[in-house]
């Protein structure tokens, strides 16, 4: 099952879509990507390759990968926010 993980980030004025999704686990890659009024303007490719090998049951490695995703999207968020992005 490939994840994906959508939110709004609100900062000074603007509403940003932050995005991440699993690109599959042959890669051990997700991507995270910023969006300002529908043009992408940061991505990252982020590696769990780690996550992938403790060889957790199926279940448990959707909910660790989902959580390492939402706490990426916090630390872009706060990016944004310090004016690294955007």
């Amino acid at each position: 099952m490939i994840i994906g993980i959508n939110t709004i980030f609100e900062h000074d004025g603007k509403k940003y879509h932050l995005q991440a999704e699993d690109l599959g686990e042959e890669s051990t890659t997700y991507e995270v990507r910023v969006y300002d009024e529908g043009s992408v303007v940061w991505v990252k490719r982020l590696s769990y390759a780690e996550l992938q090998a403790q060889g957790l049951p199926k279940a448990e490695h959707e909910q660790a990968l989902r959580v390492t995703m939402e706490k990426t999207l916090l630390t872009v968020g706060a990016a944004i926010t310090k004016g690294k992005i955007g």
